[in-house]
């Protein structure tokens, strides 16, 4: 198997078990994505069935679109930058109160090969989960090219929102 068929069926597997987990607790989901432009939403609709727990996604790849679609207020991104985790979790909660979905997963960072800074170098790419009860958000700085980077966000996105459900059953519904 090359890298790109090992990756790819890692992502499905996971999109898997987190439709799955979705379905169990008849909870939705709406992705906000900058730098995945629309992958998440993509490997997640390739499943069939989808519908029934896949609401929508946005790709906001501007400042101005995160402001605009998501509600991220401007001073926050003029603050904290557009890759940050205070962004991150700006975008997963505006994705989750205008879907009005139950879960909500944000990517933003720097999948390069320009863009990188030495305080948040290509590969930075900060994370955010929404639920009902909480916002976590994760920074991580992932190696390879610019496929690699967002191939491994989305695998990182999709596997931190199973395991924040796997480790809080009633998280998707509110209840403790």
């Amino acid at each position: 198997m090359t890298g790109t068929t090992q990756t790819l069926s890692r992502i499905n597997a996971l999109v898997s078990q987190l439709a799955t987990c979705l379905m169990e607790r008849s909870a939705t989901l709406a992705t906000a994505e900058s730098c995945t432009g629309g992958l998440i939403a993509a490997s997640l609709t390739d499943l069939a069935g989808s519908s029934a727990w896949f609401e929508r996604g946005w790709v906001t790849y501007s400042n101005a679109a995160k402001s605009q679609e998501l509600g991220v207020p401007a001073d926050l991104i003029d603050q904290h930058g557009a890759v940050s985790e205070a962004v991150a979790a700006a975008m997963a909660n505006g994705a989750r109160l205008h879907a009005h979905t139950e879960l909500a997963i944000a990517v933003t960072g720097i999948a390069g090969p320009q863009g990188g800074s030495a305080e948040k170098p290509v590969g930075t790419v900060c994370f955010g989960w929404a639920t009902p009860s909480c916002t976590d958000t994760e920074t991580c700085c992932f190696t390879g090219d610019r496929r690699q980077v967002r191939d491994q966000s989305v695998q990182h996105a999709l596997s931190g929102l199973l395991r924040r459900l796997k480790e809080a059953p009633g998280a998707a519904s509110g209840n403790p």
